[in-house]
């Protein structure tokens, strides 16, 4: 929570010292429409990802089983550590300095500039450098698909709240729900030895994640939000 609390600021400086705007800025404080942005995202992305997990088990040959040493407190924990980390991603990526960035140079390269960021930063979160070229363009295509949807939201609502909750969505679901990540076991552990994907099986996936969804994502926000002249 530290973390969080030393962005915060940090974005607080840095939208004055090149804005001279408030922390408001980013659309942080709580409305209607804001909280509605945040759980149309949460669960847009939250059945995306259940999409995308239960197909690649399904052609892995594998099965989820309830855990049953995971109960209610191991959930909130879980919850509550995937809420933090996708806030504290969130006000880095699409805060302080992607709000300057399209106040200065447009949304367009503003997002990705974000993008292309959010996909280098994974190369340092997943332990990438060694393990070769093509692992590391895997994770910076999927990665950064990620980061142009969650800044493109942003930039639309002009809101972190819709970001925050497609991020989260996807994160919480993966991670909690069906033990995709650095918290090992969570509410539903994998039964069985994973088979390696196929080559056309893997591209369905890579696809699924690095154009389908952002292309959706995208297309829902551009019909939903009229784009921003100006911010300020």
């Amino acid at each position: 929570m530290l973390g969080v609390v030393v962005v915060f600021a940090l974005s607080w400086l840095l939208l004055w010292l090149f804005s001279k705007e408030h922390i408001t800025a980013l659309g942080i404080i709580p409305t209607s429409r804001r909280l509605k942005e945040f759980s149309i995202g949460f669960i847009l992305m939250a059945l995306l990802c259940g999409i995308n997990l239960l197909g690649q088990s399904y052609f892995k040959e594998i099965t989820y089983v309830r855990n049953s040493d995971y109960g209610f407190w191991e959930s909130l924990h879980g919850v509550w550590w995937t809420l933090k980390a996708a806030l504290l991603e969130e006000l880095i990526f699409r805060g302080a300095i992607l709000y300057v960035l399209i106040k200065r140079i447009g949304i367009n390269w503003a997002c990705i500039i974000s993008a292309i960021a959010f996909g280098i930063y994974h190369w340092f979160s997943y332990q990438m450098f060694g393990r070769g070229m093509i692992p590391m363009m895997y994770v910076f295509l999927l990665t950064g698909a990620g980061g142009w949807m969650f800044a493109y939201a942003f930039a639309r609502t002009r809101s972190i709240y819709a970001p925050l909750g497609l991020h989260f969505g996807w994160i919480v679901i993966s991670i909690v729900v069906f033990s995709e990540g650095p918290l090992g076991n969570s509410l539903f552990a994998i039964e069985g030895e994973a088979k390696e994907l196929g080559g056309w099986e893997q591209l369905l996936f890579f696809l699924w994640q690095t154009v389908i969804i952002p292309v959706f994502i995208s297309w829902y926000l551009v019909k939903r939000y009229s784009l921003p002249k100006n911010y300020g």
